[in-house]
């Protein structure tokens, strides 16, 4: 994990060789100044977390230092250090924009434990920032609903990974649950307490691209009224979620692969280099294959984004999902009310092929449950396009739930390598499971 780079100023070398041995101990990435006019400078060229700033200096004090540095450097966490007898002038400097202060002399364990608080207060004030961001936009959370074999071992593979940093691609076609795939990888990993920031890269203008990921500061082009925090920033220990990535820009995914080498960037308009810790999930509803060979996608740019790859089946591959997704749909939208559906609506819920996948067949259970005034569902409310559906003769189609049943089971035992395995896939006793081969001649 990142720990942050921290800018020191002291005009005494020993405390800054001091210093600068005790942060490098603990992994931060110090940088130490003599002359306060040389490290303000630097905070000019690359972004500092934390800066430790001695209050009795020369050319310029501690206070005009603080007030330097604010100035170019806004969100840098500053902590003054000061000598016994100055406490006045420190607290003159808080209320300038110091977050704290140090008195000296101070032993190693006493100055680490401060710059461990401070730091942690740091990374908590950018994680409000995107977790507000994250809340503006987010959509309801749920777990990924499926009873199919072939997607519960992408759930098996997603959950192995969850964990590391590797970037994980994701593809499927739109309505799959591509995001909830990611939600789920994000809150099995070690980063589910920071942000989870949604990017729809097929959404942002080709021109505001870069400002969107990365920033920019007030007036760096027309209309930047303000300086705005970009999404990887936002995003800064948690994840960043490309959707639908091949939609970016070739000229933005050179950009972005050299992001993703060394986590820097530049918010447009300034030439100060900042630096996050984010792990990277995309995803994509076209065929990886044609853009690579078409040059939609640029390989250097891929092989950097599609460290695993998971492909989630559309969800006329896996009719066993139907009825439990009715299930979960009904409880999730009924406000607790007794639903029934007549045997002919189920039967077509089943044939239908839902090219919109998951969420189309979501929305349908909605307006479903809209209609069903008497708590029953009939056939007639269900949209034109699946009652227009061919109906299928029995001996072509799974038109019995003891079909569906039969199938899955069959699917599970193919997968499975011995009854007690499939049982527990199953989430049924090896008696019942049995009895079910038998009747089922499996």
């Amino acid at each position: 994990m990142y720990k942050g780079r921290i800018l020191v100023i002291d005009d005494e070398i020993n405390i800054l060789k001091t210093i600068e041995l005790s942060l490098s101990s603990h992994g931060y990435s110090p940088e130490t100044f003599l002359n306060p006019l040389d490290g303000i400078k630097r905070a000019q060229e690359i972004y500092f977390d934390l800066a430790f700033i001695d209050l009795k200096m020369q050319p310029v004090n501690g206070i005009a230092a603080l007030e330097q540095l604010k100035s170019v450097s806004p969100e840098t966490t500053v902590v003054l250090m000061t000598a016994h007898g100055s406490i006045e002038s420190a607290v003159e400097a808080i209320k300038k924009g110091a977050y704290d202060y140090i008195q000296k002399p101070f032993t190693h364990k006493e100055f680490i434990h401060i710059v461990d608080r401070v730091f942690d207060h740091h990374k908590m004030s950018k994680k409000i920032i995107g977790l507000t961001y994250q809340l503006d936009e987010m959509i309801s959370k749920e777990n990924f609903v499926t009873q199919n074999p072939a997607v519960k071992e992408i759930l098996k593979t997603a959950l192995n990974v969850s964990d590391g940093d590797i970037p994980i691609m994701i593809e499927g076609e739109s309505g799959t649950g591509k995001e909830v795939l990611a939600r789920f990888i994000h809150e099995n990993s070690k980063r589910k307490d920071n942000p989870f920031i949604i990017i729809n890269c097929a959404a942002i203008p080709e021109n505001l691209f870069e400002s969107e990921l990365f920033g920019h500061v007030k007036g760096a082009f027309t209309h930047a009224i303000k300086d705005r925090i970009g999404r990887v920033e936002l995003a800064d220990s948690g994840t960043v979620f490309l959707d639908e990535v091949a939609e970016i820009p070739k000229s933005m995914q050179v950009k972005l692969l050299r992001f993703l080498q060394s986590m820097e960037f530049e918010r447009i308009g300034e030439s100060i280099s900042r630096k996050v810790d984010i792990r990277l999930i995309s995803a994509t509803n076209r065929i990886i294959e044609d853009d690579l060979r078409d040059g939609i996608l640029r390989e250097d740019f891929y092989y950097r984004i599609a460290g695993v790859r998971l492909k989630l089946p559309p969800l006329r591959d896996r009719k066993d999902d139907i009825l439990v997704l009715l299930d979960h749909f009904v409880k999730k939208y009924s406000h607790e009310r007794e639903i029934k559906f007549s045997e002919d609506t189920t039967k077509y819920l089943v044939e239908y092929d839902w090219p919109g996948n998951v969420r189309e067949f979501e929305t349908v259970i909605k307006r479903l449950l809209i209609f069903a005034k008497d708590n029953f569902v009939k056939s007639d409310y269900l949209p034109t396009e699946i009652l227009e559906t061919k109906t299928k003769q029995p001996a072509e189609t799974l038109s019995r739930m003891e079909d569906l049943e039969r199938q899955h089971i069959s699917e599970v035992l193919k997968i499975a390598t011995s009854n007690k395995e499939a049982a527990r896939i199953l989430g049924i006793s090896e008696t019942t499971l049995w009895r079910k081969r038998k009747l089922y001649g499996l």
